[in-house]
This record gives structure tokens, C-alpha cells and sequence, in this order.
């Protein structure tokens, strides 16, 4: 189906614990809104389940903001764009379904997108965007990756996490010192106020550009263990100083595969993208080293970084007009992948 003059969607994201939907029309986007779950934070970490309700909830009102802030109807839609995938299974089916059956009471096409795709276009929701080919670093609570992009449609991924993300380390060390759920927060703002320490943290050094954090985790849970042994509290008295520390691991790792990739691939443009590119260690840290490796780097609005449907909008923008449609027989695919490159 070829584009329309006016080219109007409305996207739909639910793949964990936010209901997101946004209206984009022209590839400009007109309103995106937002409902999150506080009911995780009791668990200190998302229950599925729970997720699932809250979606069902809280969907058919943020469909209907969405569409009053963008000042269109329903009538003037063009195509319903969902997340497919990755996430977790039942919250992706209130998003998919819901998206079904709108698409087909219209009778518009609908258009599946990958989370992940979508958070690498979340950089062409505003001005200035990367130049193509650039390199991703793609960081949030359940994916690790760097992405070759040669254009919106076409990626590669060239390096992953070989077990745990990198956003999963910030949240179980974040459990451990004790600190509220998302925990990623919480580290990042006591790192603020302290001083990277000689903990001797492990730098677990993959081949390749893979990465690896479990044996991070695994250090740090018995570096806490044998400081309060000697110390019981030692949380309490250098929370600051251990979260700037384990913030500076973090960071190094990631950063040490960026680079070994933008060398490899003669890139110049680096972008990042996820929840974990809110960081503001891998912020400050990619900012110096753009002066330092002569790279131009693209950061994303904070309110671009975690899950929204700005984001499934702009990918579904360009999946239309290559006719990247799917039809009422559409499922979740929690474990949706980018295609990998082979090494």
C-alpha cells in the first residue's frame, strides 16, 4: 500500500510495565502520553502479571488522550502501529490485541514493531538526527547490544550481552544496597555525590563486541558481603562511593566495546539509546569522549530514553512506507530479535 498525502498513525507500546500511546502525522509527532505502574515498586521489580492488568486498565484512556492532544479522529487515522516484541508475553498481548482490533474496525493497516528498532528511531523524532551508517549502543534493563544502522529500516546487530544487560546490573546492585525499584535511578544519583573507589571490580572482557555483566553482579554481591563482615555498616557510610564506583564499571564496559566498534567500523556518528542512556556517567562519558575521538554523539531526550510510543510511531513511520504490514493473525513475539551479523 503506498503512502497517503497525510500519513496519520497512532502507536501503541506495552511491552512491560508502561502504557504508551502517541500520534505521529507528516513523520511529526503530534502527542505521546504515558502511564506508568507504581504497583512494581512494592516487589522491587516488574510481576508480569500485574503489568498485564494495568495495561488493560490504563489503555483505552491513553489511546484516547493521545488522540485528543493530537487534535485528529480516529476517522483521519491512516494505520495503528503496536510493539511486537521484545517484552514480556501478557503485557504485549493487551498492546497487540487492543492494536488489532482497532486496525480492524477501521479498516487500516497495522503495522508490528520491534521495541528495540524503535529505540534506535527514537533519535529521528527530533532535530538534529544521526547521519547513516552511525553506530548504537542500545542499553536498558533487558538488552545489551550495538547496532550497525545504514538506514531507518536496515539494522544489524554486531555485538550483545552474552548473559545479563547492562540495565539488570544497575537493578540487582541497586536490590543489594538496598536502594527503591527501578534502582538504575537510584544508583545514578548517588554516584552523583561520590568518588569512584579501588574495589577491584571485575572487567569481564568478551570476544569481539559482546558483552558480559553477571560476573559484575556476582563480584559486587560478594564485595558487599565480605565489607559487612568487617563493617555492618559499610552500605550505610559509603552508599555514594559504591554507587559511583559501580557506575564507573558499568560505564568502562560498555564503553571499551563503543570503541573497539567505532574503530573496527570507521564511524564517526555514535548514538545511544534504551533506559540506561538517561545515565548521566554514560552521558558525561560519551560527551568527552566525542572531543576525544573526534565523534559526533546523539543523545536522546530523556523523555525519549525509557519505553514510550514516540518512539514505536517513528519506527512505524518508515516500516509503511515500505509496506512493512501485518494482518489480524499478528502474535507477540516476546523474544522478538534484530538480525545479528554474523561474526
Amino acid at each position: 500500500m503506498p503512502p497517503t498525502a497525510s500519513l496519520n498513525i497512532l502507536a501503541i507500546e506495552s511491552s512491560c510495565d508502561e502504557t504508551a500511546a502517541a500520534v505521529l502525522s507528516h513523520g511529526k509527532l503530534l502527542s505521546h502520553v504515558v502511564a506508568s505502574q507504581s504497583v512494581h515498586e512494592t516487589y522491587g521489580g516488574v510481576v508480569p502479571e500485574l503489568a498485564s492488568r494495568a495495561h488493560e486498565k490504563n489503555i483505552i484512556p491513553v489511546v484516547h488522550q493521545a488522540l485528543s492532544m493530537s487534535k485528529l479522529s480516529m476517522q483521519a487515522l491512516d494505520a495503528i502501529a503496536f510493539t511486537q516484541g521484545p517484552g514480556l508475553l501478557g503485557a504485549l498481548l493487551v498492546g497487540t490485541s487492543f492494536a488489532k482490533s482497532l486496525a480492524w474496525s477501521l479498516d487500516i493497516p497495522l503495522i508490528p514493531v520491534n521495541h528495540m528498532h524503535a529505540h534506535i528511531l527514537a533519535h529521528f523524532i527530533e532535530e538534529p538526527t544521526p547521519e547513516f551508517p552511525f553506530l548504537c549502543l542500545t542499553v536498558s534493563g533487558g538488552h545489551t547490544q550495538l547496532v550497525w544502522v545504514s538506514s531507518p529500516t536496515d539494522l544489524q546487530v554486531i555485538g550483545e550481552t552474552q548473559d545479563d544487560a547492562v540495565g539488570e546490573a544497575f537493578d540487582k546492585t541497586a536490590k543489594l544496597l538496598g536502594l527503591p525499584y527501578p534502582g538504575g535511578v537510584y544508583i545514578d544519583k548517588h554516584a552523583q555525590r561520590g568518588k569512584v573507589q579501588d574495589y577491584e571490580l571485575p572487567e569481564v572482557n568478551m570476544e569481539g563486541f559482546d558483552f558480559s555483566f553477571s560476573g559484575i553482579k556476582t563480584a559486587i554481591l560478594y564485595f558487599l558481603r565480605k565489607q559487612i563482615q568487617k563493617d555492618a555498616d559499610f552500605i550505610t557510610k559509603n552508599i555514594d562511593d559504591i554507587c559511583a564506583t559501580v557506575q564507573d564499571t558499568l560505564v568502562r564496559a560498555l564503553l571499551r566495546k563503543l570503541i573497539q566498534a567505532a574503530e573496527a567500523y570507521k564511524v564517526k556518528h555514535i548514538a545511544i539509546a534504551g533506559g540506561v542512556s538517561a545515565n548521566s556517567g554514560l552521558r558525561k562519558a560519551l560527551h568527552e569522549l566525542s572531543h576525544e575521538k573526534n565523534w559526533t554523539v546523539h543523545l536522546p531526550k530523556l523523555e525519549y530514553c525509557t519505553d514510550n510510543a514516540a518512539m514505536i510511531a517513528m519506527a512505524a513511520h518508515y516500516l509503511y512506507k515500505q509496506g512493512s504490514f501485518t494482518d489480524i493473525k499478528a502474535t507477540p513475539l516476546p523474544r522478538m530479535p534484530l538480525p545479528v551479523l554474523s561474526k
